[in-house]
């Protein structure tokens, strides 16, 4: 799988298209932009992407049909571990203690229930044999 690390804006706007989407043509990407190039630019950076390795194409009735060759989730997880052992020196503690003390964001009460279930699960499986 090829990183993110080095899409430049507009190529990561593409991807979040075709990942929310699972595939797209150029005519489709180009209705999703907010703010759309030309369809020649669309086409060239689609083109980009694919020879990066992060797209692949099929054809259908004559027109490219571009598909991710990672799923979104697979391409985060990625990206959050790199974050996590560039930023918190691979602590996940420190990492999750950051996002809770965030003023930006609050948990729901059932967000927070959510997480001391995920916290009480990881408890038993570093027990588990």
């Amino acid at each position: 799988m090829q990183s993110t690390e080095k899409l430049s804006r507009r190529e990561r706007q593409f991807m979040d298209i075709i990942w929310e989407r699972g595939q797209a043509s150029v005519a489709e990407v180009l209705e999703a932009l907010p703010d759309p190039p030309g369809y020649n630019t669309v086409r060239a950076l689609l083109g980009v992407l694919e020879r990066k390795g992060h797209l692949t194409h099929t054809e259908e009735d004559g027109r490219y049909v571009y598909l991710p060759v990672a799923p979104a989730h697979a391409v985060a997880k990625t990206a959050l571990e790199r974050v996590v052992t560039t930023f918190f020196g691979g602590s996940i503690e420190r990492t999750v203690m950051t996002l809770l003390q965030s003023r930006e964001r609050h948990l729901s009460d059932d967000e927070l229930t959510r997480l001391s279930a995920l916290i009480a699960e990881a408890k038993e499986s570093e027990k588990a044999p």
